[in-house]
């Protein structure tokens, strides 16, 4: 320990070092210093006709400042060269380069997946061109030929889509009436990419040609950086085109968004900037109120009815009983949270990049599996399970998705072939360990007295 705590001051040091280092700032200057020199003389000789005298007093005149020049560059980046290799010297001594664990490559036959998740990565983050270009480059013919078909045989359907932000003319909806029920069971392109039998179908990166789904998350973002400029109104417009299929899921983004909103307008002014009319202020709210509130009277009279009563206090709000209501420090953040995993779970997607979750899991496990693997190595053992780990890794309670077991007694962690069972007094077995204990159709528990037969034991859904 003594010697990983010297090793860190000692990188520490050298760190400190590189950042003392002048930047480079100063040698781009000389560069363009010498640009300009360079481009001084050739517009001399141009403006000369040429001139073979004018030509040999220009570049005679230019050849030690450019000199000088291109030194004092090289000094500079000497310095800074210097010192980076010593960083990386001492990275190399104290932290030298270890085989990782690579006998069993896990993801080998999974190569689409993985291809997959790098796609939706990009998409996720808004790299648009970066996410077409790998898909070009890993995707297939035939898979593409499959997509383009579904997504010409449904274009109709998705021009309807609940996400466009067109406004349908009541008079085509009444015309589409009986259509209607027909659309609600066509499957639209980004339900094809999104959910498990879409995937089964579509398991090639082709699958993400699709303009569409680039065109949903550059709606998302556009919409986020409203949220960041404390700007809510494009997101309560998607909110409130969406609000069947948000109702239906228990949302309450609409309301969280509105009631912001109202917060916003509360506050006046002084504190939202915008403009000092008769739509802001304690006024404003209340005219938004009376024109939106209505919409969620049935479900949120008691909030709203706190924030029809907050406007008595308004004169000494921070003194009230409504004041943690009008706290706004971490309101948008947290509706701009809510507002990405709600459009991703209509695009029936998670809210978290899955390739940034198993990135970050295998971060935080990556140390305790180079050090099982080491001390494993010096007793002449190996870990030969190739679907489950040896220990349990400790990730954040947000990287928790699902409930697992261990059998008390093999120690391992239940899979689908080996199943957790419950046994007729009350306790829990894996599957193998109950089948080892087996003497004839009968056995004994080994945590009690109690006896039971094969039969009376039940699987356990987690």
């Amino acid at each position: 320990m003594a010697t990983q705590v010297t090793a860190m001051e000692a990188l520490q040091k050298e760190l400190d070092r590189l950042n003392r280092t002048p930047g480079l700032s100063a040698t781009v200057d000389k560069v363009d210093k010498i640009i300009e020199m360079l481009t001084s003389v050739k517009d001399q000789i141009v403006q000369s006709g040429m001139d073979t005298h004018v030509a040999s007093m220009a570049i005679t005149r230019t050849q030690n400042p450019i000199k000088s020049t291109f030194e004092k560059i090289n000094d500079d980046l000497k310095g800074v060269t210097a010192t980076q290799r010593k960083l990386g010297k001492m990275l190399d001594k104290h932290f030298p380069l270890k085989d990782l664990p690579s006998e069993h490559d896990a993801m080998a036959d999974h190569e689409p997946l993985i291809n997959r998740a790098i796609s939706m990565h990009l998409l996720r983050e808004g790299q648009f061109s970066v996410a077409s270009t790998f898909i070009e480059e890993t995707g297939d013919a035939v898979g593409l030929e499959h997509v383009n078909a579904v997504i010409e045989g449904q274009e109709q359907a998705s021009m309807s889509d609940n996400y466009d932000d067109e406004a349908m003319d009541e008079d085509h909806e009444d015309e589409n009436d009986n259509e209607d029920e027909d659309e609600d069971e066509v499957v639209s392109p980004l339900g094809v990419l999104a959910t498990g039998s879409g995937f089964q179908q579509l398991q090639s990166l082709s699958s993400f040609q699709s303009h569409e789904l680039e065109a949903k998350f550059s709606q998302m973002y556009t919409i986020l950086q409203d949220i960041k400029s404390r700007n809510l109104l494009s997101a309560i417009e998607w909110a409130r085109n969406n609000s069947v299929e948000l109702e239906a899921r228990g949302s309450n983004l609409e309301f969280e968004l509105s009631r912001l909103q109202y917060v916003w307008l509360f506050k006046g002014p002084t504190v939202n900037g915008l403009p000092d009319d008769k739509f802001n202020g304690t006024a404003g709210a209340l005219l938004y109120a009376q024109q939106n509130f209505w919409r969620f009277g049935n479900r949120y009279i008691g909030e709203i009815q706190q924030l029809a009563n907050a406007q008595i206090y308004a004169p000494n709000l921070p003194e009230s009983p409504y004041w943690k209501i009008f706290s706004t420090e971490t309101a948008f953040a947290h509706v701009a949270s809510s507002f990405t995993r709600e459009f991703c779970s209509l695009l029936g997607l998670s809210a978290e990049s899955p390739l940034h979750v198993a990135v970050t899991a295998g971060a935080l496990a990556l140390p305790l599996l180079i050090k099982y693997q080491q001390a494993t190595r010096a007793r002449g053992t190996e870990w030969t399970t190739t679907n489950e780990l040896a220990f349990e890794t400790p990730l954040p309670e947000r990287m928790l998705y699902h409930s697992i077991f261990v059998c008390p007694v093999s120690k391992e962690q239940t899979t689908e072939s080996n199943p957790p069972m419950m046994i007729p007094c009350g306790h829990v077995l894996a599957k193998e360990t109950l089948q080892r204990l087996l003497k004839g159709t009968r056995f004994k528990c080994p945590y009690c007295p109690a006896e039971g037969l094969e039969k009376d034991a039940r699987r356990i859904m987690i």
